[in-house]
């Protein structure tokens, strides 16, 4: 499987590059998953329901499966730190490509989003793992690179270039372990 992050501040557009590269991806017969972490407390479920009685009558886990669908969830007893490789192994194996949103501290390579627009510092000069940068302002970056930089609003050439690229990111869980 390949891995790449779509790493940036809030606010530049990494889930609607993200959205639509699901799209791209598997229009091309990709399979693709999403890790994407979340800052605050969320939940998937609803007061009522059966899974959050479950969980709220102290379940570690609920598992909840249609003919279509399958979702776990999992309460822990304490405050866990997952890593992003705790979450790419939770995944089904056989994806193409696993496009993870979020976690911009991560190991992992990434396509820095970035607008200046958007009012916030750049990433890039100072992270290693930044392998390009999908803006909608390339005039305006706020230094020079030779990292790739592409079209934020042109998913086809984002999915183009991760396509050309594949090797680059290819999952070795052995070297996360």
């Amino acid at each position: 499987m390949n891995v790449v992050a779509f790493a940036g501040y809030s606010g530049p557009g990494k889930t609607t590059l993200v959205e639509s590269l699901i799209a791209v991806l598997k229009l091309r017969g990709l399979r693709v998953s999403v890790v994407k972490h979340a800052h605050h407390k969320f939940d998937i479920d609803h007061p009522g329901k059966d899974t959050w009685r479950h969980r709220q009558a102290g379940a570690f886990e609920v598992v909840v499966a249609s003919e279509n669908r399958l979702a776990l969830i999992r309460e822990f007893e304490q405050p866990a730190a997952l890593s992003v490789h705790h979450l790419i192994a939770e995944l089904y194996e056989g994806i193409d490509w696993v496009l993870v949103e979020g976690f911009k501290s991560s190991d992992l390579l990434k396509v820095e989003v970035w607008r200046a627009d958007a009012g916030k510092p750049a990433r890039y000069p100072d992270d290693d793992f930044v392998v390009a940068i999908a803006t909608d302002s390339p005039g305006q970056l706020p230094q020079t690179t030779l990292r790739p930089v592409l079209d934020l609003n042109d998913p086809d050439a984002v999915a183009l270039w991760l396509i050309d690229n594949q090797e680059r990111f290819v999952y070795r869980s052995e070297f996360y372990s």
